[in-house]
């Protein structure tokens, strides 16, 4: 079998693409790799898509083989299909590392022969994998998962968003193909002079985040909270772009009985009364439950690219108070939440107080039902392999990897 060690950088000549097949053998269908860089024991709603698509094809494809080729502590092969490159740890980066050599990183993915990647950024990863699929000939798409000029702006100022938009739509025009989880990012991509391009939103495990689940009078209990409490809850990482201040801010303006429960997103914020901070909870069971047992989800970035929370609660039978803009404002309306005018403190405010205001039971109804109905993921990853399929069908002869002893 497949040494770990053949993957150091001074090894790599050993791998066998063999080792990393899932199951007894290789099927008559084709290698999907997907790489990036937003991968990380904390990372959110790249990594669910990521673990989804490959329990997904598991089931449903099992003529595919899946890779992932992401960072880690190590260069090592962790598990069949699951490759890890050694890359630095960020500070402050809530487990996520920087990959910095794209030779390491495009010699592993041609190493591992692919019929198709999938790169899920425009940083290291990416690159290497526009690179691997020139020299293989074989089809790469961008799955615009973030959109890095809005992040340059917010993190370093107005002047940063130029440069880093030139930089970020250079990328993705260089792609067979990209796919927008929105149609917010489809016209931010478009705007970029990207034309091959496929809205595709994700999905929700509806057998995981269900309303069943849930078990308020046992959460208020834990949290010590009266049983007239309205409890918000948003779950996620601690960025800026949440806007975790401003929903903060919200729930202090009205007071009791509110509260707001952030579910790993608390992490760095001053103490409020008025907020509870639970760890991140990576096993997904035990966060559904949380979810299904509040009253309502609360999210406050406009510029979301899709907000994959926001279908996790709404699966879990939460009405929604958040942004009629970006991603979230196309997930979001009057029958399943409560769009708020804009994302300052008093917009999500008043949006809170019309929503507890209104048949809360009804729109909760409203929420699972659209969720069920209309984001599961079996409709994403249909779609995403129908794409595969047709960009390997159309691509050239792969170009055989030469590398020296």
């Amino acid at each position: 079998m497949f040494d770990a060690t053949a993957l150091k950088p001074d090894n790599l000549t050993r791998l066998d693409p063999a080792d990393l097949v899932r199951g007894e053998g290789r099927g008559p269908g084709f290698h999907l790799i997907d790489t990036t860089m937003m991968y990380a024991p904390r990372s959110g709603g790249v990594r669910r898509y990521l673990m989804a698509k490959r329990a997904w094809l598991a089931k449903r494809r099992p003529d595919l083989r899946h890779t992932l080729v992401v960072p880690g502590p190590r260069t090592s092969v962790e598990a069949a299909g699951l490759v890890n490159i050694a890359a630095t740890r960020l500070p402050f980066g809530n487990g996520y590392r920087m990959p910095a050599s794209l030779t390491k990183w495009e010699t592993v993915l041609r190493m591992l022969e692919p019929d198709v990647i999938e790169a899920g950024d425009v940083f290291v990863p990416g690159h290497a994998a526009l690179e691997a699929g020139e020299a293989l000939g074989i089809p790469v798409v961008g799955f615009c998962h973030t959109d890095t000029a809005a992040l340059a702006a917010l993190h370093f100022g107005e002047w940063a968003e130029a440069p880093t938009f030139n930089f970020w739509a250079q990328a993705f025009q260089r792609f067979d193909h990209v796919v927008a989880p929105s149609q917010h990012m489809a016209s931010r991509l478009a705007e970029a002079g990207v034309h091959r391009l496929t809205v595709q939103q994700l999905g929700v495990d509806t057998e995981i985040f269900r309303p069943d689940r849930g078990d308020r009078a046992r959460l208020l209990k834990r949290l010590g909270l009266a049983s007239n409490t309205r409890l918000l809850v948003f779950a996620g990482r601690p960025a800026r772009e949440k806007n975790i201040e401003s929903m903060i801010a919200a729930v202090e303006r009205l007071g009791d009985p509110y509260r707001l429960l952030l579910v790993g997103a608390g992490k760095d914020t001053a103490y409020s009364p008025g907020v509870i901070c639970l760890d991140f909870e990576k096993d997904l069971q035990k966060l559904a439950a949380l979810v299904a047992s509040c009253d309502a989800c609360l999210h406050a970035n406009e510029n979301e690219i899709f907000g994959l929370v926001v279908l996790e609660a709404m699966a879990a039978g939460l009405p929604v108070v958040g942004s009629m803009h970006g991603g979230v404002g196309e997930l979001i309306d009057a029958t399943v939440g409560q769009p708020a005018r804009n994302v300052e403190p008093s917009g999500l405010a008043e949006a809170i107080e019309a929503l507890f205001a209104r048949d809360m039971a009804e729109i909760s109804r409203a929420a699972r039902h659209r969720a069920e109905t209309r984001h599961g993921w079996d409709a994403t990853f249909e779609s995403l392999a129908r794409l595969y399929t047709d960009l390997v069908a159309g691509s050239a002869a792969p170009r055989p990897l030469a590398l020296s002893a």
